[in-house]
């Protein structure tokens, strides 16, 4: 892939210092696991938010990235890696890949991630950045996130970053036993996140609180009428 000129992947101390900052509003903010803090520390959003500047880019809150789509708030990717539950040894799958940063992220704490992205544009964009930064831990592929990503299951763990209005049972079927699903679930404004724990051939689903996420379009997400706008009524 050519390289991005729009993208600045340089990091410096008034990056750093920011990130500290911004890890410790989330300690503050009740997110104990370190593991989690750590990946949080050592990932330069701002390269991730190009052209919001430093000090937008490490406040605690979610940025527009183009497409309709946003980055998540720092505290909201680190609240999903937690309740993912992951070890260090885990293969992750992420739905929605945006900028990247949820990716970044994940990719501190595991053995690998998959990421899928609807959209061509973003997909492109996020996988160069994360190769410029050194995640080769982390692959990105362009797909109805929806379905998942089923050549690379089973999966320890799957974290969905858009609001889907049902738990989608194909990402069920593609986590190993035991594995975790942390997904948005309600309607377009407002959502539960979820997490869907699989045990043999049952399911145990835990609400965590409520979040608010771009919609999950797809097949068993939700489909976009021909003006664009979301239909409840044809998923």
């Amino acid at each position: 892939m050519a390289a991005n000129p729009d993208v600045p992947i340089i990091d410096g101390d008034d990056a750093r210092r920011l990130r500290r900052r911004l890890v410790g509003e989330l300690e503050a903010e009740g997110c104990a696991d370190q593991r989690v803090l750590d990946a949080v520390a050592s990932v330069p959003r701002h390269v991730f938010t190009a052209g919001h500047g430093l000090a937008a880019s490490y406040a605690n809150r979610p940025l527009p990235i183009g497409g309709g789509q946003t980055i998540s708030q720092p505290l909201v990717v680190a609240w999903m890696a937690d309740a993912a539950n992951l070890d260090t040894d885990a293969n992750v799958l992420e739905i929605g890949t945006g900028s990247g940063y949820g990716a970044a992220v994940l990719s501190r704490l595991v053995k690998s991630v998959v990421s899928v992205e609807r959209l061509a544009d973003l997909a492109e964009t996020a996988s160069w950045v994360l190769g410029q930064l050194g995640y080769a831990n982390v692959e990105v592929h362009v797909g109805d996130g929806s379905l998942g990503w089923p050549a690379g299951a089973p999966y320890d763990a799957i974290v969905v970053t858009a609001g889907a209005p049902q738990v989608p049972s194909a990402l069920v079927d593609q986590l190993v036993d035991g594995g975790r699903l942390v997904v948005p679930v309600g309607v377009e404004a407002a959502q539960r996140l979820i997490r869907v724990t699989r045990l043999g051939s049952h399911t145990r689903t835990e609400d965590l609180g409520g979040v608010a996420f771009v919609p999950l379009v797809g097949e068993q997400g939700w489909s976009p009428t021909r003006d664009g706008e979301l239909n409840p009524d044809e998923r």
